[in-house]
């Protein structure tokens, strides 16, 4: 396949979301509040069907099992990435995510663990993430946990629009009321509740927790990843590396904030682009194909090399080695 792979996205209703991927976005909304938008996903919870060329209306699952040709013939069982949009309306359960191997063992077949990040698309004034926590021990956190003392426990952290943040498997965290973010992550759908403020559905019941989960999956002590985010102008662009080995093994994450052209050449086996601002075009082999904002898609195997041109703020993401 010579040509990008652009994909449908699938809607999630959450308790804590909103309708700001419509008026951000122009997204054509179910109704209902919506929480998560999941742009580039071959989960079986939501995998996305494919837009256009040979494999149009083939969901990405299915393109990955039966043309491995279009990613480089790789060995991982299933689609190993997963790009969303989330839009916190309201702020999203306490909760963290476990790895691999917890994931392969108290999960379904196949399911794997959670290490994720967000780029953040928007933040209101004053808004913050829950992000780590203060127990010294696991017998502290699980006393505080289960005592609920969540003023000690939780780490607040203040977040604006452009920031960046990476969460690994094992990370206490939450989105706060107010914050959209583009989150790339691995293939899973596994998050393990501590805490969700009591909130009810419309039938009045509480979502369920997961508080020995959580004990058992969460770091402790609480350490912050350690960064290494650099920036660097080429052809009439700006990109910002994010995230890469060693510190990720799973993805790297990139922006580019384009005015004009850029030549890239392919680095991985394929690449993950989603637009969030702007518009223009992508050019591989001879062809030109429009790019706008809200649009997500993969660049195959089979592509080499391809120039980004217009004016547009892009996330890039590439599988990292054990993805």
């Amino acid at each position: 396949m010579t040509e990008p792979i652009f994909l449908e996205p699938v809607f999630h209703e959450k308790i804590w979301g909103g309708r700001k991927l419509a008026t951000d976005f122009g997204y054509t909304l179910p109704e209902g509040k919506i929480g998560e938008l999941w742009a580039i996903s071959a989960h079986p919870n939501g995998p996305d069907v494919i837009a256009n060329g040979p494999l149009a209306g083939t969901t990405l699952d299915v393109a990955w099992r039966d043309h491995q040709d279009y990613f480089g013939h790789q060995k991982s069982k299933v689609f190993p990435l997963l790009t969303k949009i989330l839009d916190a309306n309201d702020s999203l359960s306490v909760q963290v995510h476990p790895d691999d191997a917890y994931a392969a063992a108290h999960e379904r077949p196949g399911e794997l663990g959670k290490t994720e990040c967000w780029y953040v698309i928007s933040a209101e004034p004053g808004s913050y993430l829950i992000y780590g926590h203060h127990a010294k021990t696991r017998e502290e956190l699980a006393d505080m946990i289960h005592k609920g003392d969540w003023d000690h426990l939780l780490r607040k952290v203040p977040v604006k629009t452009g920031d960046f943040v990476y969460v690994p498997s094992g990370t206490i965290h939450a989105l706060n009321k107010g914050i959209m973010v583009l989150e790339t992550q691995q293939s899973s759908d596994t998050t393990y509740r501590l805490y969700d403020y009591d909130r009810t559905d419309a039938d009045g019941n509480k979502r369920e927790l997961h508080l020995q989960q959580s004990i058992e999956t969460t770091n402790v002590p609480s350490v912050d990843p350690q960064l290494d985010i650099q920036t660097v102008k080429q052809d009439d662009a700006t990109i910002t590396t994010f995230v890469t080995a060693p510190i990720s093994k799973f993805f790297s994450v990139y922006k580019i904030e384009l005015n004009g052209h850029l030549d890239q050449t392919a680095t991985a086996p394929y690449t993950l682009v989603s637009v969030l601002a702007g518009d223009g075009q992508i050019i591989a082999d001879g062809e030109s194909y429009p790019l706008q904002k809200g649009v997500h898609f993969i660049i195959p195997n089979q592509i080499k090399s391809w120039r980004f041109t217009g004016k547009m703020t892009l996330i890039t993401s590439t599988p990292g080695a054990e993805a």
